[in-house]
């Protein structure tokens, strides 16, 4: 064949398609069991964290199984759901189908003889999703701790939702009110509470006001989910109206 033709031209193009696509299709097969192994490992190392237990993916699988000794889905009137996985709950397929539909994870986890329920979290920042875990105390009011992800935030801005300083100003900060009416946690721009932990806000970060309500709307909105499941528990030590 002339090496000048177009036909040769054509047929070599089609060849390197073939074979790129070939070898693109084999590694991302052979990759897809580390990236699962990977993803799991580090939703794992995010809920061990509301908690306090800092860990490496190596570690993650022990620890997780050494303090998660409950892993529930529950369905909205607070009723275990014995046709879920907890873990493998996809909370963005979810939140695609009507409320009742929906499964709702909770984590159980015991720490030193104290328990604490972890709610997994799902909502709209600035740009795209944003998502993350939130530790509750065993009077299911008191926040233990959180840890916040996002897809597309803005770096400085509102992708600072992930760093240290931002998610510590949620812990112990309150989710329902003196009267056990269930109020969430608000990041409010221009905040004035100080160290307030009784006020149901934290203060906002600076320039990102947007991703602050999609942080406010999804704490909300995912917790008010599992208030029936803690309502049902008799050992809880706030008054739940």
């Amino acid at each position: 064949m002339d090496r000048n033709s177009n036909s040769y031209t054509f047929l070599f193009a089609f060849l390197m398609v073939a074979v790129v696509a070939c070898t693109l299709a084999f590694a991302a097969t052979n990759l897809q069991p580390a990236q699962a192994k990977n993803v799991k490992e580090e939703k794992m190392q995010n809920i061990l964290g509301t908690v306090g237990i800092e860990t490496t993916r190596d570690s993650a699988a022990t620890l997780f199984n050494k303090y998660i000794v409950e892993q529930l889905a529950l369905d909205n009137n607070g009723d275990v759901r014995t046709d879920v996985d907890a873990f493998t709950v996809d909370l963005k397929k979810e939140l695609k189908k009507p409320v009742e539909e929906q499964a709702f994870p909770l984590y159980v986890a015991d720490v030193e003889g104290t328990q604490y329920y972890i709610v997994p979290l799902r909502g709209k920042g600035l740009w795209d999703a944003i998502w993350g875990y939130v530790a509750l105390k065993d009077d299911v009011n008191t926040i233990k701790g959180a840890v916040f992800d996002h897809k597309g935030e803005t770096p400085g801005l509102g992708a600072e939702i992930t760093q240290g300083w931002f998610k510590k100003r949620f812990d112990d900060e309150k989710i329902m009110d003196e009267s056990g009416n269930f109020i969430g946690v608000s990041v409010a721009k221009g905040y004035q509470g100080g160290e307030n932990k009784d006020d149901n806000a934290v203060d906002a970060i600076a320039g990102a006001t947007i991703t602050g309500d999609g942080v406010t709307d999804m704490i909300s909105e995912r917790l008010k989910n599992y208030l029936p499941y803690f309502k049902s528990k008799t050992d809880v030590k706030v008054a739940m109206q």
